[in-house]
């Protein structure tokens, strides 16, 4: 049996601001944008080269949702986003205005720089040795 985790839930405030962010800022591929009805969307983004991780975009609906955005996982880094290149990456995103915590450093496995999406979401641009 093969199995693998196809996409992970990340609430956030709005679908089209998180659309823009996640596909215009990083470059990710809108997979799916399908009305659900009641205002409901499933939402897919896909980072570049990337064929089975995906996250869904889950707008909050009432106050215990919209507390959890951005603070998910307690505050710590959430999610991963893996490179070939990261410096093209680091500097690619830089351009296009995403805010870095730090500035790249060096890993015994890798290189790696904590980010921060729009939605106070902390990531991990990183490229493993």
């Amino acid at each position: 049996m093969t199995q693998h985790i196809g996409a992970v839930a990340l609430v956030v405030p709005d679908y089209d601001a998180a659309i823009a962010f996640y596909c215009d800022t990083l470059g990710f591929s809108l997979t799916a944008d399908e009305d659900q009805g009641g205002g409901k969307r499933w939402v897919l983004v896909t980072p570049p080269g990337a064929s089975e991780t995906r996250l869904l975009l889950a707008q909050a609906k009432g106050a215990d949702q919209e507390a959890a955005i951005g603070n998910q996982i307690g505050g710590r880094v959430f999610l991963f986003l893996h490179t070939d290149d990261f410096d093209a990456d680091h500097a690619r995103m830089q351009a296009a205005g995403v805010t870095f915590e730090e500035a790249p450093r060096t890993e015994p496995y890798g290189k790696v720089a904590v980010f921060c999406d729009p939605f106070v979401n902390r990531w991990d641009l990183l490229q493993l040795f």
